[in-house]
């Protein structure tokens, strides 16, 4: 089979043979076959024969649904796709035995930490929606990893630190609000889906803070820092909004 989309309106995409649409308003599933579609209409979870295959299709998440906020699942501007597209960036080392994490700043207890000691600390997994600024969202991924609140409560925060910095290989940084980086889904993450990260998406480890725009959950994450003053990032100083909220769209400065 071909790729696969998740579409909730006129598709962006151009479909080529054997790829899979799931329109998220009715559940109907297309297979676009050589210049022609075949829809099958099947409902979620239903078994079904095609061309001599048997897939089974899961329910497609909501992006209507309301978040415990009240505001819809899915930002303006968005649509969604069934996994993550690889965004690009100067890849750092993948090997979990070369990986290390610097907890530091202004902390009373700054550490470091390898693959082995991140995996040996209390795991999260959650389902979690991440929104990428060029308009995309994933609903539903399957994340593994540490709570950052963990790695923040383990270092103590000295008075008045106000931003995280998360450091990524290359000097790629981005900058978040300590009280949003702290906040329930931060973590520094693993896993992905029930599988280890790719290299295109950050392996070994990245970071994920999930109600801002992805550029700032940054990944082939290297260190952690508190501190009390702002210090905007890569993407930041080029130009893309200091905060991030897919919600307001602050998509640019």
């Amino acid at each position: 089979m071909g790729k696969a989309f998740y579409s909730h309106g006129a598709m962006g995409e151009r479909l080529a043979k054997n790829d899979t649409v799931i329109d998220t308003r009715t559940s109907a599933v297309r297979r676009v076959l050589s210049r022609r579609r075949l829809v099958m209409g099947a409902a979620a979870g239903a078994t079904c024969s095609v061309l001599g295959g048997e897939y089974v299709f899961a329910a497609a998440p909501d992006p209507s649904e309301r978040r415990p906020d009240g505001r819809r699942r899915l930002p303006p501007g968005q649509r969604v796709l069934r996994q993550l597209r690889p965004m690009g960036g100067t890849e750092g080392d993948p090997s979990r035995s070369a990986w290390r994490l610097r907890v530091h700043g202004e902390v009373s207890n700054p550490f470091e930490i390898d693959f082995r000691e991140l995996l040996a600390m209390p795991q999260e997994e959650l389902s979690l929606d991440v929104h990428c600024v060029t308009g995309w969202s994933v609903l539903g991924a399957n994340w593994r990893g540490v709570a950052l609140s963990r790695l923040a409560a383990r270092a103590g925060l000295k008075k008045g630190v106000r931003h995280v910095i998360f450091e990524a290989a290359h000097g790629y940084t981005c900058n978040v609000p300590v009280a949003e980086a702290l906040a329930p889904g931060v973590m520094v993450a693993h896993r992905l889906d029930n599988r280890s990260l790719s290299v295109t998406n950050g392996a070994p480890v990245r970071g994920l803070v999930p109600d801002l725009y992805f550029w700032k959950s940054a990944k082939w994450l290297t260190g952690v820092r508190f501190q009390r003053r702002d210090a905007p990032g890569y993407w930041e100083v080029r130009g893309y909004h200091n905060h991030a909220d897919p919600w307001t769209e602050e998509r640019y400065g």
